[in-house]
């Protein structure tokens, strides 16, 4: 988990407008590797990058390419880093040069539902709470949340059970024991929830209506007393 975050610090210091995808790419290869860590996604079924880059109605799974990042532009990247046989799992939202109120809102309102869905569990929580307090913060502020992808495991392989959902409902699912390790990353849109796949590449997501998409990714481990973020 340390050096997951440490290869997306990389990153923060030099993203910024025209830098193509394709150089954060590099650097998040180049780091990891630098680091001592495989950068996962790499091959992960045929992904053909060492990282995934979002641009505003991309909903994840970007891929890097020369596509140049400009101001009024949002970013996630999302990174997955193998280290020693273990994974860890982050990601961040840029925002680059001037950005939209409504893009700045977006932004801050994902990061406020993380944050608000950690402080709301523990161990002996349910599964169900995360998603119950990520959704009502986001529809509270008019957005809307995606179902189709979520958070999940993480440990010993880069996806593992349980699928962590981020609408859900409270006391609801598997019970949170100390020892499990999983993602909260929900992918909040701007408008409609509704997604689809790129037909032309398999990988990317994008919302249905062109609105815009966030995303904030913890890893996280349920302790005896409490959450622990491991990467973030």
């Amino acid at each position: 988990g340390r050096v997951n975050s440490l290869v997306l610090d990389a990153v923060e210091k030099m993203i910024g407008e025209g830098i193509t995808t394709e150089e954060i790419n590099r650097v998040v290869d180049s780091e990891t590797r630098k680091l001592g860590g495989i950068p996962a996604p790499l091959g992960y079924e045929g992904f053909p990058k060492s990282v995934c880059v979002s641009i505003n109605n991309q909903v994840c799974h970007g891929i890097p390419d020369s596509t140049k990042l400009k101001s009024g532009d949002i970013v996630n990247v999302d990174c997955t880093t193998c280290y020693g046989g273990y994974y860890g799992d982050a990601s961040r939202m840029f925002e680059i040069g001037s950005i939209s109120p409504l893009a700045s809102r977006l932004v801050k309102v994902t990061k406020e539902s993380v944050d608000l869905a950690v402080s709301k569990i523990g161990p002996f929580s349910r599964l169900g709470d995360i998603g119950y307090w990520i959704n009502r913060n986001a529809v509270k502020n008019g957005f809307s949340v995606v179902r189709e992808v979520g958070g999940h495991g993480v440990g010993l392989e880069m996806h593992e059970d349980p699928y962590v959902c981020h609408v859900g409902q409270l006391g609801k699912g598997m019970v949170l024991i100390p020892g499990m390790v999983f993602t909260i990353e929900p992918m909040i849109n701007a408008g409609g929830r509704q997604v689809f796949i790129d037909s032309g590449n398999g990988w990317t997501i994008y919302t249905s209506d062109g609105s815009l998409s966030a995303q904030v990714e913890y890893m996280v481990l349920v302790t005896e007393t409490g959450i622990e973020i491991l990467s973030r």
